[in-house]
């Protein structure tokens, strides 16, 4: 009952809200979680954004006054233009206690050092985990406006526990160190990206820093939702205390796309919001094998459906293989794919892919050097029409 007595109090917090006012017509309480998943509509990402070009810059989506906000983020635009999203004081406290929750099943404890190797933008991103960290008294440290090898001499002079980056900079870092097992990282906090819960991808990262690997993820407009599960760490733990949780669509496997409802950020909500992440829940509503990929990037080539992740975790899992990226265009009519890959497994991973998805992909081996490093979010799948 406790969602749902969240849930009620929620509503009745967004009688000033106009965002939300026009969507409830009303609706004040309900008596169910079903009947609150009958009645209220699904939220979309192309909705927010264009209330917000419809009331700019920051959308109609406030429950108070512009002059009680205080934190300005906006998305990374991944997937689109960026959306901006404020707090007020209660929401941030929200978000930061959430990351508490984080570092908590991490296993991270006061008087340890968390090293954060990438510049502060205005998307979320880490900024709720840095503040988060300080103030359960977890030395904090930042390290943007520095290269990989000065991040790198940084983190041999410092000696910090915990390591938070996308794991595509994990392994960017550790393929550019001398030696990282020799930096004293314990544990890895990933996040930003499919991978830490993928095996291959997991494995590779312990294999170079000889660390331990931990999974989280999160959005923006929604905040730090799930880590990793440390006695099964290809399942991520949700924070249902934080956050109404559905899947929807699911298929015969149980893959679905994951809806949040934030049940504590009532200055800035989101209410069965589509986050157009695939999943797969457990009886417990743990999500196995992490995210699978997100349901606006899979490719359906000559019937097979492609994810992000599962082609990650093939590329993994061949040595020698430095960086990749998939390219999809559409010849007479079908959807094509083709990958780009650098180091000396372009053979061996071609007929990986035809192993595992019973397709025949394309590889092609290119010099080292030859294709974009990512320190955020990686993008490595390229549509060309």
């Amino acid at each position: 009952m406790m969602s749902l007595d969240k849930i009620n109090s929620l509503l009745t917090a967004l009688s000033t809200n106009p965002f939300y006012q026009n969507k409830l017509n009303g609706l004040t309480s309900v008596t169910s979680l079903e009947e609150y998943s009958e009645k209220v509509p699904f939220t979309t990402k192309a909705e927010l954004a264009a209330d917000q070009k419809l009331y700019p810059p920051y959308g109609s989506n406030l429950t108070f006054p512009l002059e009680t906000y205080h934190r300005f983020h906006q998305t990374s635009g991944t997937s689109g233009q960026p959306m901006i999203w404020l707090d007020d004081k209660a929401g941030w406290e929200w978000l930061c206690e959430n990351w508490a929750w984080v570092w908590e099943k991490a296993g991270v404890t006061p008087g340890q050092a968390a090293f954060f190797p990438f510049s502060f933008g205005p998307f979320l991103g880490f900024w709720a985990g840095f503040e988060s960290a300080a103030g359960l008294g977890i030395r904090a440290i930042p390290a943007g406006g520095l290269s990989s090898e000065n991040r790198l001499k940084m983190m041999e002079r410092l000696r910090p526990e915990i390591l938070c980056c996308t794991p595509t900079y994990g392994l960017r870092l550790a393929e550019i160190s001398d030696d990282a097992k020799s930096l004293g990282v314990e544990k890895i906090i990933v996040a930003g990206e499919p991978g830490g819960s993928l095996p291959e991808v997991r494995n590779r990262l312990c294999e170079a820093w000889d660390a331990e690997v931990i999974d989280h993820h999160g959005m923006t407009e929604i905040g730090p939702v799930t880590v990793s599960d440390i006695a099964d760490p290809g399942r991520l733990l949700v924070r249902h205390e934080a956050y109404f949780c559905e899947v929807i669509n699911q298929n015969e496997q149980g893959i679905g796309e994951l809806v949040l409802t934030t049940l504590g950020r009532h200055g800035s909500p989101i209410l069965r919001y589509r986050t157009g992440d695939l999943v797969q829940p457990d009886e417990d509503f743990a999500l196995k094998g992490g995210i699978i990929g997100r349901a606006d990037d899979m490719v359906v080539v000559r019937g097979v459906n492609l994810y992000p992740g599962a082609v990650e975790e093939v590329v993994s899992s061949v040595e020698g293989i430095l960086e990749y990226e998939v390219l999809i265009e559409e010849v007479n009519s079908m959807v094509e794919v083709r990958l780009r890959a650098e180091g000396s497994g372009a053979s061996e991973l071609e007929g990986r892919l035809r192993e595992v998805f019973s397709l025949r992909i394309p590889v092609e081996e290119v010099l080292e050097g030859t294709l974009e490093r990512f320190e955020m979010k990686s993008k490595r799948w390229k549509r060309r029409n």
